[in-house]
Formats: structure tokens, C-alpha cells, sequence
């Protein structure tokens, strides 16, 4: 080899070499950003939520939200009344309180659909009780002539004679997607993402069911290995002709209060929403047609 070809190789390995050296500091420069970064601006904390997917597109509620959103549809489909009902009553809520049972607003405000005790909607205490509060809505709402078929807003104005009437549209979208969810019309439409479920306790669970779905409603407890499974037969509930309709508004109600009440899964058919997975998927055991069933930690 050539003085000049041996001096051509032996740049060649020093500018490789340089090369390595610098990637290197530049993974070291790298890595200790990311370390930096980290300690200084740790990653967001898992944030519990539920969503309602219909026709590709996911609306989001915080688990308070859908607690009372599925309060306010389970008393819709007691009464039989229909998705459009439970639909102008979330809006309104929304627009209310954030669907969040509050105890201040204007004025003598109160409660989810910030009802004023001084304009006869009852006492302090009856409209800050969510299921009293929904339910002089709805007494309110069937009497205005052809609420089916007026404008969200204008149903919701007829009952709340707010200053802001034109609000209530903004949540119509939102409103719609959960009442089509928690009145059975669109099934395995909503889930809840949510932490691991902490120790819950069967009359919790048969309380809950009685105090939103109706004291009448019997509930089947049956003991398991840590925990329990409790059934409950949606017929009780509403006598709504379709089956199928009302089966899953109810097993989407429990998803909606299974982070209060602390439930494993949901099982409805051939279908169970697992808590650790968050979503809707074939059931193991599939349950008998006209039932739901709970599985709680205890």
C-alpha cells in the first residue's frame, strides 16, 4: 500500500472513530434530557373517565358526570320516556351544573338542573337530591306540547326559563351520544376507563340499583371467591317492548356507576365491559336474556 492510501485509511478510521465518539455524547446528551425531564415533568396521571362512542365519534364524561348522567337516563327509562326526553334533560344538566350535583349557582340555585327553591321547585334539600331533581324535570318537561319534536333548546327553555336559552344547544351533540347510550339504542356504546376497583359491598351495590332503577327491583346476590355476582332482571325496571333495547340501557347504566360502586364487570348477553380491559367483549358465561349482571370485589 501507498503512503498516500495508508494515509487516506488511517483519516478514514479517525473521522469514524469521531463519528462514534460524537453519536455517542449525543445518546448521553440525549438520555439525560429525557432523565431530565422526567423528574422535572413527570407524565400526566391516569386520568378515570367514561366515553359514549356512537357513529365514530367518542363524547368523554369524568366519572361524576356519568354517574349522574346515568341517574338522570335510568329515571327516562323507568318512566318509559323517549331517548329525545333523556336527551333534553342531559343538555340541560350539562349547561346547569357540568352534570355535577352542586350546592351553590345564581342566586337560590341548586343542585344538577339548579333549581330555585324561592320559584317553587321544592326545598333546599329535595333539589340538591339528584333523583328528586331529575324527576320534577321530567315532570316539567312532558307537559310542554311537542317537546319530541322542538329544538333542544327551546324544549330545555320551556321548563328552566334561563337567561342564556340559546346555551343549551352547545351540548345537544354530547347529550344525544349518552342518552342514545344509556337508553339502550346504541349498544356496547359506552365504557369507562378506570383504575383498579377498591373493596365494594353488596347492600352498596343493591342500594344503588333500588335508589336509581327503582325500590322494586329485586336483586339476586350470590357469593364468590373474593367477591359477588349480582343479577337483576331489567324487566322489573321498565316494560319496554324492546328486550334487547332495555337489557342494555341498564347494563350501560351499571358501566356508568361502576367506579362509585366499585364493579369488576357488567355482563349482558354474550357480552361483559371488564373493568381491567375497559371495554365491551364476549362473555365467558353468557347471562340469560332479560338480566344484568354485576361482579363486584369485596
Amino acid at each position: 500500500m501507498s503512503a498516500r492510501r495508508r494515509r487516506r485509511a488511517g483519516s478514514a478510521r479517525r473521522t469514524g472513530c469521531a463519528v462514534l465518539v460524537a453519536l455517542a455524547f449525543l445518546a448521553l446528551g440525549v438520555g439525560g434530557v429525557v432523565w431530565f425531564l422526567t423528574r422535572t415533568h413527570p407524565p400526566a396521571p391516569f386520568a378515570d373517565r367514561c366515553d359514549a362512542t356512537v357513529d365514530g365519534q367518542t363524547w368523554s364524561l369524568s366519572t361524576t358526570q356519568a354517574e349522574n348522567a346515568a341517574l338522570i337516563a335510568g329515571l327516562g327509562v323507568q318512566r318509559e320516556l323517549p331517548a329525545r326526553a333523556v336527551t333534553i334533560a342531559l343538555a340541560t344538566a350539562m349547561q346547569e351544573s357540568r352534570l355535577v350535583n352542586v350546592d351553590y349557582g345564581d342566586r337560590d340555585s341548586l343542585g344538577l338542573f339548579q333549581q330555585r327553591p324561592s320559584q317553587g321547585w321544592g326545598t333546599v334539600e329535595q333539589v340538591q337530591d339528584p333523583l328528586y331533581a331529575a324527576g320534577t324535570f321530567y315532570d316539567h318537561l312532558i307537559k310542554v306540547p311537542g317537546y319530541r319534536d322542538l329544538p333542544v333548546t327551546e324544549a330545555a327553555q320551556a321548563v328552566q326559563r334561563s337567561g342564556f336559552p340559546d346555551a343549551y344547544a352547545q351540548h345537544e351533540e354530547t347529550s344525544r351520544a349518552w342518552a342514545s347510550a344509556l337508553t339502550g339504542n346504541s349498544p356496547g356504546a359506552l365504557t369507562c376507563t378506570l383504575h383498579d376497583a377498591a373493596p365494594s359491598t353488596s347492600d352498596a351495590v343493591v342500594a344503588r340499583i333500588q335508589r336509581d332503577l327503582g325500590s322494586h327491583v329485586p336483586v339476586e346476590v350470590t357469593p364468590i371467591d373474593g367477591g359477588a355476582t349480582l343479577t337483576f332482571p331489567t324487566s322489573a325496571v321498565t316494560s319496554v317492548d324492546d328486550a334487547g333495547e332495555r337489557d342494555w340501557a341498564l347494563a350501560q347504566w351499571a358501566v356508568a356507576v361502576s367506579d362509585p360502586l366499585g364493579l369488576t364487570s357488567v355482563s349482558v348477553g354474550d357480552q361483559t365491559w371488564d373493568r381491567a380491559g375497559g371495554t365491551w367483549g364476549p362473555s365467558t358465561t353468557p347471562v340469560p336474556a332479560g338480566t344484568v349482571s354485576l361482579t363486584i370485589t369485596t
